[in-house]
């Protein structure tokens, strides 16, 4: 239905946002530099919303539950009323929008969304834009995690990092030159897929061994039986198995990382998700493993974060990208 809708009613309609983007700035007397926009983080259970500065001060936010079942007409409904409700003067230009899984590489489809129900190729940016009128870019949500964090978080003193979300899965995001790397196809930066033991328990990816079934909370639990949470506050109190636990967890954590620094060289590596709150116990590790594994010269002046900005980096780093959405549309019409 979504896809009728998109192919029935918006034929032009890149064009047309670009076009009521250009006019909204003109007759407000407005620039890039002093407009607002909105950043979307979807998640399965709720739907975060912010509407940002270009400073990065968030002027309004609302979270609203996830329609169940979260069919894509459903989660497009509740959006577009939450819109209205964080936007009711109409001041925002455009959208961006952290989705549960892959989008492709112009940030127009989300492939398929983790969670979702029957969230398959939806062209969610294209059908946003003919309900709003807003030009609208997705993005995975890790992704966006990454660039909230490289925007106003722990990254924003740097020009090229990663981030790992360690938590349920393993996310990632790759910034380069100050810009989210997505490769040709919109897939890259999977980094919690990539192989850390050939012969390590299977992943849904269809990989074996992968950093994911090392570092995630299942992974946690399958080996500990316990939470993260629980092992966390075990090694704040000084319990040795739980210490030596997070020592282990830190050199598995190293070891994958060894592979990325070799290819990205990064200035820094920012560690979030729901693990990263027993950093101070698996950080000494990791800076350990990767003087022992890394050349000097892959990693002078390399640094080993966690992340600062928690929740808050989905919609943020979704708020950056709709940004950039507008300074594409604005540089287009120079």
């Amino acid at each position: 239905m979504v896809t009728k809708l998109v192919k029935n009613e918006v034929a032009d309609l890149a064009t047309t946002a670009k076009f009521v983007t250009a006019s909204r700035l003109f007759v407000r007397g407005l620039t890039v530099v002093d407009s607002q926009v909105i950043g979307i983080d979807l998640g399965g259970t709720a739907i975060k919303l912010g509407r940002f500065a270009t400073d990065g001060t968030c002027l309004q936010s609302l979270t609203v539950a996830t329609p169940q079942p979260a069919t894509p007409e459903a989660v497009m409904a509740e959006i577009v009323d939450a819109i209205a409700q964080i936007d009711n003067q109409n001041h925002t230009i455009a959208i961006g929008v952290g989705t549960p899984g892959p989008a492709d590489a112009a940030g127009r489809i989300a492939k398929v969304a983790i969670n979702l129900s029957g969230w398959h190729d939806v062209p969610l940016a294209d059908a946003l834009e003919a309900k709003t009128g807003k030009p609208t870019i997705i993005a995975n949500d890790a992704n966006c995690a990454g660039l909230g964090e490289a925007w106003l978080g722990a990254g924003r003193r740097f020009q090229n990092l990663i981030l790992l979300t360690l938590g349920t899965g393993v996310g990632g995001a790759i910034i380069l030159d100050g810009k989210l790397f997505v490769g040709h196809l919109g897939a890259a930066g999977e980094l919690g897929l990539i192989t850390l033991n050939p012969d390590g328990p299977m992943c849904n990816s269809g990989n074996q061994g992968s950093l994911e079934q090392y570092l995630s909370v299942p992974a946690i639990r399958r080996r500990t039986g316990k939470e993260p949470a629980e092992l966390g506050a075990l090694a704040k109190a000084g319990e040795p198995k739980a210490l030596t636990f997070w020592q282990e967890y830190g050199i598995y954590l190293g070891i994958g990382l060894t592979s990325l620094i070799y290819v990205l060289t990064p200035e820094a590596v920012v560690i979030g998700g729901g693990v990263s709150a027993s950093a101070e116990f698996f950080i000494p590790s990791v800076k350990a493993e990767l003087e022992q594994r890394v050349l000097l010269t892959s990693r002078l002046g390399l640094q080993i974060l966690p992340a600062e900005l928690g929740n808050f980096a989905g919609i943020a780093g979704a708020a950056k990208l709709a940004f950039s959405k507008v300074a594409d549309y604005t540089s287009c019409d120079r």
